[in-house]
């Protein structure tokens, strides 16, 4: 096994009121002949969700933490700050950024955008 970890993007509130973008590494141990396996986390659900090529959501908070997975397409999200980051197929997004001023999200070169939620609480 050459991976031992998962890049994992982490969307927040911080001190400021303001979301940011933190990175983050999920250890994975050898498992043998199937890979590599994480600690268990727990979750609550798993919502599956399409958007549409255009789309372009203005600033918005998340209404629960959770794991996003983009499946196909992609995603440009814009923090307080100004940092913007696309985010890609395989990507992982934890948003956690409930309260705050939040994020915007928008298509990418007119893509439609797959992605699978997991909720954790």
């Amino acid at each position: 096994m050459t991976q031992k970890y998962i890049s994992i993007t982490r969307l927040y509130t911080g001190k400021d009121n303001e979301s940011h973008f933190e990175d983050f590494q999920v250890f994975v141990k050898d498992a043998g002949s199937i890979g590599g396996l994480s600690e268990m986390v727990k979750a609550t659900g798993v919502l599956f969700r399409t958007m549409p090529s255009n789309y372009d959501m203005d600033w918005h908070n998340t209404e629960i933490r959770q794991y996003v997975v983009i499946v196909s397409g992609a995603v440009e999200m814009e923090v307080g700050s100004g940092e913007k980051r696309i985010f890609n197929q395989g990507d992982i997004i934890l948003s956690e950024d409930k309260t705050g001023h939040g994020h915007q999200s928008r298509s990418v070169k007119g893509l439609e955008r797959i992605s699978i939620f997991i909720t954790l609480e």
